[in-house]
């Protein structure tokens, strides 16, 4: 702009030119020379006559008057300052003199944009900081010229009155030359200046991301007027709760006050395409899910009918072997009937004498845990119905283990009950018949579940891993636990918070694999009643005096490989089970008499003790704890023991009263435990594998 104005004074002059006074302003000079043209005080009256253009200059000069003694520079300074002023037009007004100037200083205003400012708005024109002190200088250095020679009145130069209007018409097109570049610079730094607050405009304040035209992020705003985008002023909102505010104003708002915004001029991201392929997404994805689980679903129905498949098939098989062995015998004269018998293995329901006395025979063979990990067996009389620990069928949802039941009803797996966090190694119920478990594992706890309700009642923690557990035959409300460290703790089910008495055998530190308990009875042999301790050294029954009086007696087993301890209560015996070892490379099965002998003086206490009645062999293997059982014969007399022989993966039967082996129940996994139960007058055994249940109906 300054040299534009520079360039139209310099072509005026190049043409023998002088840039002569309009009619508003009375005289005009350029700032680059030294000399000003300045009025006679002769034309003073023709220059009244003349109507100036009369400038909102109130503000200027109220602003020179109060800045002017500050602002005023020394006279030597004067030259230095007057030679750095900007290029340009300036205008001298009638009042402006050489010795008013003194008190106010001279007010130099570019002439086009001053009088472009009146005639377009009016308005009060506003000079920039810096044309401020340029002019403040400039004023300065004429006052210090004033003072140098105050007597000396200006010399005007000689102004060219017959070629008035030549100058004129330059000054007027110098003059729409500066006002239209000030336009231009000016619209250059408007639109510069509202850029920013366009691009800060199309953000939301709260997460500095664009809004969008649809979608959970569409424009919205709230009652103050402030725009966001509406999941994150809808999520601001609720995390405030009643005291909420308004992100940028902190006015109070509510939810109900976000209105969504329908702005066609706004610019907004077009996501309804990125919209529609979420929801199809979304759509895949949910059929991709329902299409996993029927094929799931179909697996598993796939794998049910395959399992009853194999077990329908070998049903056949040994129905097949059956026949054969049968028609065999009917064959074969008598006199070969008893060389042939010998000779065939053992089949399902074969007697090793051949006789056709009461047996048991195969019923169903019903899957538990297609993955294994069953372990133990009971039998819930009230509920007639086997229990099987197993682990949890849904580890991902359900971990941990629990027990699985079997109605005897329908010989029919009905539900799984959870009870703890790992396996389960003892299960136990009471005489009282009120479906109360109480089962033992190595999570360092005991529980109590109603089996009532499949929900667990009360827990204890042993504080170590628990091996057995057993009730209180003469007491219901104690219970024991076995632990790792041989020790017995007994609990009340009336204290909920620990155990009253803690059973500690000095030659027991192994794991009490085994818990039984003898009830008292009218004997003359073994009238006491107790709890005998099992562990892999040797075993221990203690002895109850009283309720809270226990005295141990270290029972005559062998030092090493005893794995499960089991009583018969009514004929007072107890079956002692040993693993292969130095002295007997087979596994072996004793029966032992429970007794004690008399108290002879008052010095001497009774001793308890046992003697071995039977021994019963069994295969070359035993790498795993099985449990076995003693108990009464279903045909009403005699004592029979049934044992699990891993070498052959069977049940081996014995009769207690002569030795002899009854039968050989097959098999196909090692059988890692025995129960007997009658359900309404019937007779069963059941044996448990890894992963099934076999039972066999006596008849």
């Amino acid at each position: 702009m300054e040299a534009m104005e520079v360039d139209s004074a310099v072509e005026l002059r190049a043409e023998g030119l002088e840039i002569a006074p309009q009619p508003e302003p009375r005289s005009i000079s350029d700032s680059g020379s030294s000399t000003e043209v300045d009025e006679d005080d002769d034309e003073e009256e023709q220059r009244a006559v003349q109507t100036p253009v009369r400038l909102p200059s109130t503000w200027a000069f109220s602003q020179r008057a109060m800045d002017g003694a500050a602002l005023a520079p020394s006279a030597s300074q004067g030259a230095l300052i007057q030679r750095r002023l900007r290029q340009g037009l300036r205008v001298h007004y009638p009042s402006q003199t050489a010795a008013t100037s003194r008190g106010f200083p001279d007010f130099h205003l570019r002439a086009p944009a001053a009088s472009m400012a009146e005639q377009e708005s009016g308005s009060t024109t506003e000079v920039s900081e810096s044309e401020e002190d340029e002019e403040r200088r400039e004023e300065s250095t004429s006052d210090g010229a004033q003072a140098v020679a105050p007597d000396g009145p200006a010399e005007p130069l000689p102004a060219a009155t017959d070629q008035q209007a030549e100058p004129q018409e330059a000054s007027a097109s110098v003059s729409a030359t500066v006002v239209d570049s000030e336009r231009t610079k000016g619209t250059g730094q408007d639109s510069q200046a509202s850029n920013p607050e366009e691009i800060e405009g199309d953000t939301c304040t709260i997460c500095f991301e664009s809004w969008t035209t649809a979608g959970e992020h569409r424009l919205s705003a709230l009652r103050c007027g402030h725009l966001f985008g509406y999941t994150c002023i809808h999520r601001w909102l609720k995390a405030q709760g009643s005291a909420a505010k308004c992100p940028q104003c902190n006015k109070k708002a509510k939810r109900s006050d976000i209105v969504l915004l329908y702005a066609s001029k706004l610019r907004a991201l077009d996501n309804s395409e990125q919209e529609i392929l979420k929801k199809s997404l979304e759509q895949e994805q949910s059929l991709r899910r329902k299409a996993e689980l029927e094929s799931a679903q179909y697996k598993l129905k796939l794998q049910v009918v395959t399992t009853k498949y194999g077990h329908a098939q070998q049903e056949l098989q040994e129905l097949r072997t059956l026949m054969a062995q049968t028609g065999r015998s009917s064959v074969s004269s008598s006199t070969s009937s008893s060389s042939s018998s010998a000779s065939l293995p053992f089949s399902l329901s074969q007697r090793v004498d051949g006789s056709r006395a009461a047996q048991y025979s195969f019923s169903k063979a019903v899957l538990v845990s297609q993955a294994g990990g069953c372990r133990v067996l009971a039998y819930c009389d009230p509920l007639s119905c086997l229990l099987a620990s197993q682990p949890s069928p849904h580890s991902t949802l359900v971990p941990g283990c629990g027990v699985k039941k079997l109605s005897m009803v329908n010989l029919k797996t009905s539900q799984y009950v959870p009870i703890h966090s790992k396996q389960i190694r003892g299960l136990s119920f009471n005489n009282r018949n009120d479906s109360l478990l109480l089962s033992a594992a190595l999570d360092t706890t005991i529980k109590l579940t109603s089996l009532l309700t499949n929900t667990v009642v009360q827990t204890y923690n042993a504080g170590k891993p628990v091996w057995s557990c057993c009730w209180c035959l003469d007491n219901s409300n104690y219970v024991y636990a076995g632990l790792n460290n041989g020790s017995v703790l007994i609990y009340d089910t009336r204290d909920t918070s620990t155990h009253v008495q803690e059973l500690q055998t000095p030659c027991l530190r192994c794991p009490v694999t085994s818990l039984c308990y003898v009830p008292r009875a009218a004997s003359s042999s073994f009238p006491c009643g107790g709890l005998i301790a099992g562990s892999l050294v040797g075993g221990c029954f203690w002895e109850q005096v009283n309720e809270t009086t226990y005295r141990p007696h270290v029972l005559p087993l062998e030092n090493t490989g005893c794995i499960d301890i089991q009583v018969e209560a009514e004929s007072r015996h107890c079956l002692v089970t040993y693993r292969p070892g130095r002295t007997n490379p087979n596994l072996h099965c004793v029966l032992m008499s429970l007794t004690r002998s008399p108290q002879q003086d008052t010095a001497q206490l009774p001793s308890c003790s046992c003697s071995p009645v039977q021994t019963f062999g069994g295969g070359s293997s035993c790498k795993l704890l099985t449990k076995n059982a003693v108990f009464k014969s279903p045909a009403g007399s005699g004592t029979l023991v049934c044992a699990g022989d891993e070498a052959s993966n069977s049940t081996m039967i014995w009769d207690a009263g002569t030795g002899s082996l009854l039968q050989k129940l097959p098999a196909d996994l090692p059988v890692l435990d025995i129960t007997p139960f009658s359900v309404n007058g019937e007779h069963y055994l059941a044996s448990l594998t890894e992963k099934m249940i076999k039972l066999y109906k006596w008849e």
